[in-house]
C-alpha cells in the first residue's frame, strides 16, 4: 500500500500576504488551527491547513537570527521586527504555549502618516512642537499608540531642526531625516538592553528623546528627569484614560516619595494623549477615540496637591475651547454626529454610557460643561475627513 503524500509545508509568505491584502492589523499562528488574521479588531481564519509543529519550527529557523534562537530558549518568548520582500514589515512576537511555538506578526507600515491623515486631534501638532516636557501615548494593545506616537516624530521631522533619539524593542516604523537628524536605536542590536541605552542617552546630544515604551521606575525615572532638564521626551503605558495614567506614574514610586513625584510630574508632564480605535459605521475602518489633557496650571496644581482627589474629567472639560482638550465621550460625540460611528460603537466605547446616552437624547448633566461645545464644532478631530 502506497504511502500517503506528505502535507505541503506551511507558505508563510503567502499567508502574510493575504494578510495585508485584506488591510489586517495581525496574523496570528498557533499549531492546531489555520492561521489567523486580525481585520478591523475581528479575528477570521484564512484558508489554509491547520498549523504543524513542524510548520512553525521551520519558520522560527527562517525567520530569527542566532541571538533571537538564543534570547528565546532562555526567555520562551522573544521580541523582533523582520521585512517580507514585496509585502512589508512586521513587529514580530513568538513564544511557546502548549509546549508548542506560536506567533503574533503585527503590520508596521512602510509610510508613516500624518497626524491629519490618521484623523488624530490637531492639537497633536501643538504638542509635538513643544520645546521640552514629558508627553505620554497610553491605550490597550492595539490602539495606535505606536503609530500615533511615529505620526508625531513625523511632525518634529518635517518641522524642527533637532536632534531625535529613539530607543526601541523592535524598531517598527522607520524614519527618514529631513528637517531633524534621527538615530534609531534598537535593543538588542544597537544597544545591549533598554536599561544601558537610556542610561547613557543623555549624553548623545539629543533634543528630542522616544521612549518605545515606560517599564519601570527605572525608565520613568529617566524619562521625568530628560523632561525636565529640558528635552521633550515621548513614551508610552498601557493605561485606559488620562486620570489612570497620572496614578500609574505615581505608583511606580512607594508611598513616602509620592509628594516628591507628583511635584516633579506636575512641572514635566506636557501632555496624556489616550487613544481607543472604534470601528466606523460603513464597515471600512476605525477611527481614532482620543482623550487629550494638556498640562495647564489647573492640572499641575490637582496633580502637584496630595491631599487632594485627582479630578482630570472637569479639568479636561473646562480646557476643552481654551487648550484644545477633549474627554473620550467628547471625540465620540463628534464622531457620532458626523455619522462616522454608530451609535452602539459610540455607547459601546465610551466612558460614562448612560451620560452619553443622555445627551444623545438632548439631556444636559453638570458634570461635564462643554460636551456641547465640542459636539457642535469645538475641536475639529477629523480634518480632512469625508464620512
Amino acid at each position: 500500500m502506497a504511502d500517503a503524500p506528505a502535507a505541503a509545508p506551511f507558505n508563510f509568505k503567502q499567508a502574510i500576504a493575504e494578510m495585508v491584502r485584506r488591510n489586517g492589523s495581525d496574523l496570528l499562528l498557533k499549531v492546531g488551527r489555520p492561521p489567523t488574521v486580525r481585520v478591523n479588531g475581528e479575528l477570521a481564519g484564512l484558508d489554509f491547513p491547520p498549523l504543524r509543529p513542524e510548520d512553525l519550527k521551520a519558520l522560527a529557523e527562517q525567520i530569527m537570527t542566532p541571538r533571537q534562537v538564543k534570547e528565546f530558549a532562555e526567555k520562551k518568548e522573544a521580541d523582533f521586527a523582520i521585512g517580507v520582500p514585496g509585502v512589508g514589515r512586521f513587529r514580530t512576537n513568538i513564544y511557546q504555549q502548549r509546549g508548542t511555538l506560536a506567533f503574533a506578526f503585527r503590520a508596521i507600515p512602510y509610510e508613516v502618516k500624518t497626524i491629519r491623515e490618521l484623523k488624530l486631534p490637531t492639537v497633536l501638532e501643538e504638542i509635538s512642537a513643544r520645546p521640552r516636557g514629558l508627553v505620554l501615548v497610553t491605550g490597550i494593545t492595539g490602539s495606535g499608540k505606536s503609530t500615533a506616537l511615529a505620526a508625531m516624530i513625523n511632525h518634529v521631522n518635517q518641522h524642527r531642526r533637532v536632534n531625535v533619539i529613539t530607543i526601541e524593542d523592535p524598531i517598527e516604523f522607520l524614519h527618514r531625516d529631513q528637517m531633524a537628524n534621527i538615530s534609531q536605536r534598537e535593543v538588542g542590536s544597537d544597544t545591549l538592553t533598554f536599561g544601558a541605552a537610556l542610561r547613557h542617552v543623555l549624553r548623545q546630544d539629543p533634543d528630542v528623546i522616544l521612549i518605545g515604551e515606560i517599564r519601570d521606575a527605572d525608565t520613568l525615572d529617566t524619562a521625568l528627569k530628560a523632561a525636565d532638564t529640558g528635552h521633550l521626551v515621548f513614551s508610552t503605558l498601557h493605561t485606559t484614560d488620562a486620570t489612570q495614567t497620572i496614578n500609574r506614574v505615581i505608583s511606580f514610586y512607594p508611598p513616602h516619595q509620592h509628594q516628591e513625584i507628583r511635584s516633579l510630574l506636575s512641572t514635566a508632564l506636557q501632555a496624556v494623549v489616550c487613544l481607543r480605535l472604534v470601528p466606523k459605521k460603513d464597515g471600512s475602518g476605525r477611527v481614532p477615540a482620543a482623550e487629550v489633557l494638556i498640562n495647564t496650571a489647573a492640572v499641575a496644581d490637582n496633580i502637584r496637591d496630595i491631599e487632594k482627589a485627582l479630578n482630570i474629567p472637569d479639568l479636561i472639560a473646562e480646557g476643552t475651547i481654551s487648550y484644545g482638550m477633549q474627554s473620550f465621550d467628547q471625540s465620540l460625540m463628534k464622531w457620532y454626529r458626523e455619522g462616522v460611528i454608530s451609535y452602539e460603537s459610540a455607547l459601546f466605547y465610551s466612558s460614562n454610557p448612560s451620560e452619553f446616552a443622555l445627551r444623545v437624547s438632548g439631556v444636559s448633566s453638570a458634570s461635564d460643561k462643554t460636551f456641547d461645545e465640542s459636539g457642535k464644532g469645538g475641536l475639529d478631530i477629523s480634518q480632512g475627513f469625508t464620512p
